[in-house]
């Protein structure tokens, strides 16, 4: 890729990299936030599953590698390339394989170096020096500082950034929104189906919290014996997952290139892509080829759930899901596979994808998958058989089944948010064309006045 823009390498730009510790601490219940690789995601960090150490172990981690703001921290392995930038106020330590970027300022605007870090410039360095392993890929902290890379004008950096940034900050307050309607499902379906608030109230002889008195009838009033699980609400079920399914198939990688038998295109989705799809951030989802077989037993539709299954960690399990919906596969526009690391869950009916959608979130949040946990080779495994014939759920009656779907799924169907669909596009497009210098800083701003 030409850039008009003379290169240079990080080191000759004042970019210093910094190393982690190589060692990990114990987790602590409170306390400050240890970044791992999995909370690097799309540009930010994200904190919502991160873990704490002590203030013993912060200051012993932070030592040697003590973010700042408007450094860039990258995963050297795992994720190879993979970056977030550190928020002002942000307090933290490094885990292993991760290191800091750091600008000294003078030729590498600070807050320029995030969006430096995410362009296909960067990409091509990374595929550059990239050490392919058997288990991981993964970069040399002596590799980096010598990756070359365009440096604009520190005037046309900072225009840059506040484009760019302008952009980001609005797909992020949209993300925002869209946790905050996650939330919100998550809290009715423990209301419901774990802590039987509805039932209970009934059970008092109180109104249940926010029903009409047509809706509370659709629940019992008293409890049976559920067996291995205590108390249920009476006329509900318990069924192992597995029974609840059609089809449960692993995914499939494809092939970079076509071949005489790999001639089908596809969108894949990775464990590392859920929490985008969730974000409604699509374009780093590869497309790759493979046969019309694979895609007769494993493309996605409408109501499909996907489960990672491989590529956990020690301080991270497998076990991350995704709900597909129509206005997802829209938005990728391909026939969609789950890749090779996850696998395709499809419900009996849709009632039940939405309680199996929310079960699953559910379970990972309380860190319920650890059960399921098999280490090999330093990577988490999900043991799926085992899960399936022993996870159960909790299945309600009919009519409440479809009360919960139709509460539920128009929350799920914004996951898909077109306002961010096309905010990340008009990023993602703008990022290498400014950077090269092929559109002017000028026309870039009307496009993000007209969109902000």
């Amino acid at each position: 890729m030409v850039s008009r823009w003379g290169k240079m390498s990080l080191r000759e730009a004042g970019v210093l990299l910094i190393d982690c510790v190589h060692k990990t601490p114990p987790a602590s219940e409170i306390g400050y936030p240890y970044i791992a690789i999995p909370q690097l995601k799309n540009g930010r960090l994200d904190l919502s599953d991160v873990r704490c150490i002590s203030r013993e172990h912060f200051v012993e981690w932070t030592r040697k590698a003590s973010p700042q703001t408007h450094d860039v921290i990258l995963s050297r392995r795992c994720n190879p390339g993979e970056t977030a930038f550190v928020p002002s106020g942000f307090e933290g330590a490094l885990g292993q394989n991760l290191v800091l970027l750091r600008s000294d300022g003078q030729k590498v605007f600070l807050p320029f170096l995030r969006w430096l870090v995410r362009s296909p410039y960067w990409w091509e360095q990374v595929g550059t020096f990239i050490n392919v392993g058997a288990v991981f890929d993964s970069l040399k902290c002596a590799d980096i500082p010598n990756f070359q890379l365009p440096i604009p004008p520190l005037d046309e950096q900072k225009a840059i950034a506040h484009i760019l940034g302008t952009l980001d900050d609005k797909i992020e307050l949209n993300q925002q929104m869209n946790q905050t309607l996650e939330a919100i499902a998550g809290a009715l379906f423990k209301s419901w189906f774990i802590d039987f608030d509805p039932v209970r109230a009934k059970l008092d002889g109180r109104q249940p919290a926010g029903m009409d008195a047509e809706t509370a009838a659709l629940f019992p009033a008293e409890f049976e014996d559920g067996g291995a699980i205590g108390k249920i609400p009476k006329g509900w079920e318990i069924k192992p997952f597995g029974e609840l399914l059609d089809l449960t198939i692993g995914g499939d990688w494809g092939k970079e290139t076509p071949d005489e038998k790999h001639t089908q295109p596809i969108a894949i989705i990775r464990g590392t892509d859920i929490a985008s799809i969730k974000a409604g951030i699509f374009s780093k989802i590869p497309h790759r080829y493979t046969t019309s077989q694979k895609i007769k037993n494993r493309a996605l539709s409408d109501g499909d759930i996907i489960i990672e299954v491989s590529g956990g960690s020690p301080d991270q399990p497998t076990g991350r899901s995704c709900y597909i919906t129509n206005s997802i596969l829209k938005k990728l526009d391909s026939v969609v596979v789950p890749a090779s690391f996850c696998r395709l869950f499809r419900p009996k009916n849709s009632l039940l994808g939405i309680i199996l959608k929310l079960h699953l979130e559910v379970l990972y949040e309380q860190g319920g998958t650890w059960v399921y946990q098999n280490q090999s080779t330093g990577i988490s495994n999900f043991q799926t058989q085992y899960f399936l014939a022993n996870e159960l759920v909790l299945i309600p009656t009919l009519p409440v089944q479809k009360l919960f779907f139709d509460t539920i799924r128009p929350i799920a169907n914004k996951q898909a948010s077109d306002e961010n669909f096309v905010l990340s596009q008009i990023r993602d497009a703008l990022l290498p064309k400014l950077l090269s210098g092929e559109i002017r800083v000028q026309d870039a701003e009307k496009v993000v006045e007209v969109m902000a």
